[in-house]
């Protein structure tokens, strides 16, 4: 049994990753183990930049959105001499193993330190991508949705009002799980991902069909990976009579207040992740499968690309 682990969030924030941290501290706490937090991600890690925390150092945080312990992208980590440094720096305090939450190149670095080190690392799915191969949900990815949501709804008046199309990108350069559910949800009628090729002579032509049978607008949900709002838009109004116009919503898809889901998800995730890492289990991810908590193999959740469900985009068809 471990006596001493670490918690560090890493890559882009993602709502809920405050109430995972504060499940892994509380529960290593209560199983009487030491625990360090680890400021600003892996440059944290090689800056030397973590405390040992107490239950209080994780109050109040559950309900709000980003990371208090901050996080960063680090090209320091990406060579072997960096990650030996971020290694010796936990021996020298006592730190056994580490819990690393984040996305697909966060956990990508843990595995790495892994493999070089054998130091135990146990790594959580923090993004609102959903991109993490293994697991059908990542931390943040409710929340995220329910914002895109919002913005459907707001864009959806403008639209109506004035006639319009209107192109709305979301995040996603690899992965549409965000632009097809909230697309799904909002009821756009064209969802346009990485994982689907599309048409957009063929789009225009139908959406001057349905304006000719008293459409009154039309909404495009377009992820970033599958091309730019400001080029669709673009097109859509040179070959369209359709008065056109375009928004990205960019980073505003990060923060707000975690949703119910993303709270309770995340806390569970913690929880499994702590009492895995202290009681020795190593190079495991958890998530969940059809409601229920799995551990994936790290090195196989980060050397896998996850697929968009064939259902979302069939529904969507369907549906349009």
């Amino acid at each position: 049994m471990l006596k001493s682990i670490a918690v560090m969030t890493s890559g882009g924030d993602s709502p809920g990753m405050n109430a995972c941290a504060r499940a892994v501290v509380r529960t290593a706490l209560y199983e009487g183990v030491e625990v360090w937090g680890i400021n600003n991600g892996y440059h944290g890690l090689l800056d030397e930049d973590m405390y040992q925390m107490e239950r209080k150092d994780v109050g109040d945080i559950i309900q709000r959105g980003g990371t208090f312990l901050g996080t960063a992208r680090c090209k320091r980590w990406e060579k072997p001499e960096g990650r030996m440094l971020g290694y010796k720096n936990l021996v020298d305090r006592g730190i056994q193993g580490l819990v690393v939450i984040g996305g697909d190149g966060s956990l990508r670095g843990a595995s790495l330190l892994s493999k070089e080190t054998g130091l135990p690392i146990v790594g959580l799915p923090g993004t609102i991508d959903n991109d993490v191969w293994g697991t059908d949900y990542t931390i943040g990815c409710d929340t995220a949705a329910n914002t895109i949501i919002d913005a459907i709804n707001k864009l959806r008046d403008t639209a109506s009002a004035h006639r319009r199309c209107i192109v709305l990108e979301v995040m996603g350069h690899r992965c549409g799980w965000l632009a097809m559910t909230a697309g799904i949800a909002g009821g756009a009628e064209y969802i346009l991902v990485p994982e689907e090729e599309y048409d957009l002579e063929s789009m225009c032509k139908d959406m001057e069909e349905a304006y000719k049978k008293g459409k009154r607008y039309i909404l495009v949900v377009v992820a970033e990976g599958a091309g730019s709002a400001k080029d669709i838009g673009t097109y859509i109004a040179e070959h369209t009579n359709i008065d056109t116009r375009y928004s990205v919503l960019g980073h505003i898809q990060r923060g707000g207040s975690p949703t119910v889901i993303d709270r309770v998800k995340a806390s569970q995730l913690g929880e499994q992740a702590a009492l895995a890492i202290i009681s020795g289990l190593s190079d495991v991810v958890f998530g969940f499968n059809k409601g229920h908590v799995v551990s994936i193999n790290l090195h196989d959740a980060v050397n896998n690309k996850k697929k968009l469900d064939p259902e979302y985009a069939h529904l969507a068809r369907v549906l349009f």
